[in-house]
């Protein structure tokens, strides 16, 4: 079987069980197969397939078949131009999240240290696969850099990460703050959100971590958690991002007010607020 061939019958496959991009999908999985670009697909699609590589994608397609992520299957996903490893122990890095670097470089231009002022302090919390945290440290290096989880697996996998993409950070497991042993100046956090009565939730969903994704009192529990526990925590001025689901924005402001915070800013996916 060539690989025009075999891409054609994968998507066909794909699309048969109402998968919502199933040419992506096979280009995807054949390409890791085969360790080449997807544009080499495109440049080769009369080259022959070995049986062995064929094996392997089938096996593959039939994952994917059972609503395991592509992410999952190939063990890597890009997030804000990096390339990170992922495992079912975390959360797969979604584009939404990258509001929240975009939102740090507003808030943060420029964090070069002036004499006689320490080093500012970021900390990620539940940083699964060390995403936000990682890319926080490579975009500002004079950043200090720490990333918590609960899950001693997500910390591996982030560490792993962190090593990978040549980010210094340092790692602490522990829920939210509570094992962090510093102040922070910033905090940024994918914490869960999702409600699990909220219609047309992704099947793929079943395959990444619970405690991760779902969140009890309309999704907001944990997010509301973290508001009281930097407040009760850090100075003034700390700096707290959030990501959440539009649609809890405005909830998730006035809960911060309770505890005396104000907006600083706000995209559809990521809230900015600031402790006074």
């Amino acid at each position: 079987m060539t690989i025009g061939e075999w891409l054609k019958d994968a998507s066909n496959v794909l699309a048969d069980d109402m998968l919502p991009s199933p040419r992506l999908d096979a280009e995807i999985i054949l390409a890791h197969t085969l360790k080449k670009p997807r544009t080499f697909l495109h440049a080769h699609s009369d080259d022959e397939l070995s049986a062995r590589d064929e094996d392997i994608a089938n096996a593959r397609i039939e994952i994917r078949k059972d609503r395991v992520p592509v992410a999952y299957i190939i063990g890597h996903k890009d997030f804000y131009g990096r390339r990170f490893k992922v495992t079912p122990s975390v959360l797969i890095p979604r584009p939404e999240s990258e509001q929240l670097i975009t939102m740090l470089k507003k808030l943060l231009p420029s964090t070069r240290p002036l004499p006689g002022i320490e080093t500012m302090r970021l900390v990620d919390v539940g940083t699964g696969s060390g995403c936000l945290g990682i890319t926080a440290k490579l975009e500002f290096p004079e950043l200090h850099v720490a990333l918590t989880d609960i899950s001693r697996h997500a910390l591996a996998v982030a560490s792993k990460n962190a090593l990978t993409l040549g980010a210094e950070v340092e790692t602490f497991q522990g829920d939210l703050l509570n094992d962090y042993p510093y102040s922070p100046n910033i905090v940024v956090a994918n914490l869960p959100y999702v409600d699990k009565s909220w219609d047309f939730l992704s099947p793929e969903l079943a395959n990444e971590p619970e405690d991760a994704l779902y969140a009890d009192d309309g999704g907001l529990s944990v997010i509301k958690k973290c508001l009281e526990q930097v407040a009760l925590r850090c100075k003034p001025g700390t700096l707290l991002l959030l990501e959440a689901d539009e649609r809890q924005l405005d909830d998730i402001e006035a809960a911060a007010m309770q505890h005396n915070y104000s907006l600083v800013a706000r995209d559809t996916y990521a809230i900015g607020l600031k402790l006074n």
